[in-house]
């Protein structure tokens, strides 16, 4: 077989005429809706301008984090003091080693879809290529707003905590920037009532609220506060990262007994947590139903592993698991009470362990009910399965149990402006799919009617499904 001269090359991935043609003629030129990811609003508001690739492509990325970590790369080259041109060299010096990892086909995307570079990074050319992607990084067309726009970016959303005043969201809507930057609401440290620092959360919000949250019903009072203040601002999507759903019976006498407890000072036991934490999802399940919200729900991570270097350099670092976590009856639980009160708002379920992929496809087509095109959605991929394979058999598994037509498609997730090129990665790994099974003979050559399909999952399935 013939090897192209370019590493990612125009049919990359792409393994025959069809997946081609799907790909050139019909998902490439859609443009992105990236629902969820981690942007920094404050960033794109400001239209930042990066000194250097370290700074954009680096920082923050506890993917590349935890890679030059297994190659035996001293923590100071990672997060540490070291220069940026240092770090920068150690990940070049680690990328030939990343083979059949994401990161190599990412890395090598990115390099080629921003910069126009094509040569495989290493070692021996991380100086030349550190000093001509940050040459260009310094430039004005080069910047946050830029770097979006250059990718056919029409709406994203950022991820907000409800205590955030939202002014760079308002400071962007009053901009001329053409890229519609809407938020998710993000309550977790509002749910998570075993936290040390549960109280000293409240006592933030209240002040934002302007209530003092002394109680159940002054914190559902805040909240309450938060989502219509950020409805007016904007949002129409929540967001939430658990270990696994809350749906544990309570009485409200109960749950405000439990939340004196904790605001006394003293000790919940794991029941009581569960079941405070399954009324407070309700409650805020119900609000997002009125409001008329998307919910969002990442199920399945097991994080903070590493407690010796948790204490050291702090979350979100690189060090967070697939967990083993039983999902199925949670999941249902917590689906068919807001079903059964008629409160269940559009909801996307995403999963972290392959062993769940066939159990959450199925779980969504429960909730199904006729009233909206797939109102209940398995979301793409996420964390450490949004590589190939990870999409692939999540892709796979919404095919055979439900209907990938109504999928809503891919999203980075991400922290890095340098990431949207993964939307290109999930489509082509999409279209390759359905190509190689038109030629198996397992699907007709319709290209139009198929064309179709993927160009609602890439795009237009999303921007019907969300309010933006």
């Amino acid at each position: 077989m013939h090897q192209p001269s370019r590493f990612i090359h125009d049919n990359f991935l792409l393994e025959n005429a069809y997946a081609e043609e799907l790909y050139h003629e019909y998902a490439s030129k859609m443009p992105i809706i990236d629902y969820h990811n981690h942007l920094p609003p404050l960033q794109i508001a400001e239209n930042k301008i990066f000194e250097n690739i370290s700074q954009i492509w680096i920082s923050g990325d506890h993917y590349k984090w935890r890679a030059m970590r297994t190659l035996g790369i001293d923590e100071r080259y990672i997060t540490g003091s070291v220069s940026d041109i240092e770090k920068f060299r150690k990940w070049a010096y680690t990328v030939p080693y990343t083979m059949r990892n994401p990161l190599y086909h990412w890395t090598h995307m990115e390099l080629d879809r921003y910069f126009g570079i094509t040569d495989l990074l290493n070692a021996e050319n991380a100086d030349t290529i550190y000093h001509k992607t940050s040459e260009k990084l310094q430039t004005e067309a080069f910047s946050c707003q830029q770097l979006l726009s250059r990718m056919n970016v029409e709406s994203l959303c950022t991820t907000d905590d409800p205590i955030d005043p939202l002014e760079h969201h308002r400071k962007l809507a009053d901009s001329d920037f053409q890229i519609k930057v809407s938020m998710a609401f993000r309550p977790d440290k509002a749910i998570f009532i075993g936290m040390d620092s549960y109280i000293a959360y409240l006592e933030n919000l209240g002040e934002v609220c302007d209530i003092s949250i002394d109680s159940f019903d002054t914190l559902c009072d805040a909240l309450r506060n938060r989502v219509a203040y950020f409805h007016e601002n904007g949002c129409r999507l929540c967001d939430h990262g658990f270990e696994h759903m809350y749906a544990e019976d309570f009485s409200e006498t109960e749950v405000k007994a439990i939340f004196r407890k904790k605001y006394d000072g003293l000790t919940l036991s794991e029941e009581e947590v569960l079941k405070f934490q399954s009324a407070i999802l309700q409650f805020l399940s119900t609000l997002y139903y009125e409001f008329g919200w998307v919910q969002q729900f990442h199920l399945g991570a097991l994080r903070n592993n590493n407690s010796r270097m948790l204490d050291k350099i702090g979350p979100d670092t690189g060090w967070d698991s697939i967990g083993d976590f039983q999902q199925a009856s949670s999941l249902s639980r917590f689906l068919n009470t807001m079903d059964r009160q008629n409160k269940l708002t559009k909801t996307i379920i995403y999963n972290n362990n392959p062993t769940d992929n066939n159990m959450m496809a199925s779980m969504i087509g429960n909730f199904n009910d006729g009233s909206i095109k797939g109102k209940v959605q398995f979301g793409s991929g996420w964390w450490f399965m949004d590589q190939k394979e990870g999409m692939t058999d999540q892709m796979n598994a919404l095919s055979n149990i439900g209907l990938i037509s109504s999928f809503i498609g891919m999203l980075t997730d991400s922290r890095s402006f340098l990431s949207f090129p993964r939307h290109e990665y999930f489509r082509r790994i999409l279209c390759n799919l359905f190509g190689k099974d038109i030629q198996n003979g397992e699907l007709p050559n319709d290209m139009t009617w198929i064309g179709k399909l993927i160009e609602d999952i890439c795009y237009h399935n999303a921007k019907e499904y969300f309010d933006f």
